[in-house]
């Protein structure tokens, strides 16, 4: 009989069988061999098992805690990355979206009149070019964008011009934006080309002729006049641009020579969509160009994307 065990794990079973009385040859039996332990009293063995579980379990060293937290920061950053890029791409398909719309307006506006829009209209209130209202936004919106039976004459331009297909959802004017300045919006017009604004003829959609303080940019640039629709850019993010410098918040889409930061514009234009800009061109068709291809680019496709008459204009550089 086996007496005295406490603990079955005392008894280990060996390998090799061997005959246990004379200790050779094969066994039918494995042979058992007690492993003797001294006897520990209860706070030894309580002291010694605390031992045990020490050494399996030890803490970390400052270095593999250094470790840990540094992969926690890494993942935690291209975490964040991941998900700014997720959401600046979601608002800019929703602008793309806004420009097509914008881009679907003016087709059905040049299907009704066989014009252009004008950039602006300043004889309407003396009933010229009624249909071309107080210039192209007002143009669109009531004669293509508006709810039937729903006059955009009674919401306030200053409401309706900033929401829906009006409102780029990554374009917000800084806080400090003057409450006496001209109002922010998102998008612009291809109204001149790249005519300056001292010329008198305009190269652009909104009219014949560059409109100031005594000169009306009509009469409207007809439908047939635009020799290449589809390289003929019409709306877009509303950017003035030249120089390195970049304008936001304007009616127009434009290239200049001179242009002035307003209020850090050229850094707001190039984080609205990672340096990129939406624009629709005649036929339809959206892009995203490169801001720096827009208003850098000096080369003879570049520029001939800017005139109707689909010719580079480099003397107007």
């Amino acid at each position: 009989m086996r007496r005295g065990i406490a603990n079955a794990s005392e008894w280990t079973p060996r390998v090799r069988s061997v005959c246990i009385c004379c200790g050779v040859g094969p066994a039918p039996l494995t042979a058992v061999v007690r492993r003797h332990r001294p006897m520990r009293t209860d706070s030894q063995s309580t002291v010694s098992n605390q031992s045990v579980i020490f050494e399996d379990f030890a803490g970390f060293t400052l270095v593999e805690l250094l470790v840990v937290i540094g992969i926690i920061a890494i993942l935690a950053a291209l975490l964040l990355t991941a998900v700014s890029r997720a959401k600046g791409r979601a608002l800019q398909i929703q602008c793309v979206n806004n420009v097509r719309q914008l881009g679907l307006a003016l087709q059905g506006f040049v299907a009704d009149n066989n014009v252009y829009p004008l950039r602006a209209n300043p004889d309407y209130t003396n009933g010229g070019y009624p249909e071309h209202k107080q210039g192209w936004i007002v143009a669109l919106q009531s004669t293509e964008l508006a709810i039937p039976g729903n006059s955009t004459n009674r919401v306030s331009f200053n409401k309706w011009a900033r929401q829906g297909v009006w409102k780029c959802p990554a374009a917000n004017p800084p806080s400090n934006w003057p409450t006496n300045s001209h109002l922010y919006i998102s998008y612009g017009y291809n109204w001149c080309g790249l005519s300056k604004e001292s010329d008198t003829n305009s190269l652009g959609l909104g009219g014949h002729f560059m409109w100031n303080a005594s000169r009306s940019p009509a009469p409207p640039v007809k439908e047939s006049e635009v020799a290449n629709p589809s390289e003929m850019m019409a709306i877009g993010d509303g950017f003035l641009g030249g120089s390195n410098v970049i304008r936001d918040g304007v009616r127009v889409l434009q290239r200049a020579s001179e242009v002035q930061d307003f209020l850090g514009s050229t850094k707001r234009s190039h984080a609205r969509h990672r340096g990129k800009a939406n624009v629709v061109f005649c036929d339809g068709h959206v892009e995203s160009p490169r801001l720096k291809s827009l208003f850098e680019d000096a080369s003879i496709p570049a520029l001939s994307r800017w005139n109707r008459d689909h010719q580079p204009h480099q003397d107007k550089l």
